[in-house]
């Protein structure tokens, strides 16, 4: 049996991430230029990405008769919202 708790902070630690994220891409907006447009870019392919890679996972998952993991659909999200802080947070570089 697995600790319900365990689900539940691994999705508040998400979610903290991503406003994280959502204040530096604003910071990162904010200032214009080509910077701003690549990043705009690269947010609307960075959410498509994780949505179909959590979405042939889970469906190949399925499809060979395993079950549902809330924490394997989730994976790209975490992954690719980790990335992005760290890209985003490094001091001097674009």
């Amino acid at each position: 049996m697995t600790n319900p708790w365990a689900s539940y902070l691994d999705a508040v630690r998400l979610g903290v991430q991503a406003q994280q994220v959502i204040a530096l891409r604003m910071l990162r907006l904010s200032e214009g230029g080509p910077w701003a447009v690549l990043e705009m870019q690269r947010m609307i392919g960075d959410k498509v990405l994780a949505a179909w890679v959590s979405q042939a996972t889970t469906g190949l998952a399925l499809a060979r008769g395993g079950k549902f993991s809330e924490r394997k659909a989730a994976a790209p999200y975490v992954k690719a919202v980790r990335a992005n802080r760290r890209r985003l947070q490094r001091k001097g570089r674009k």
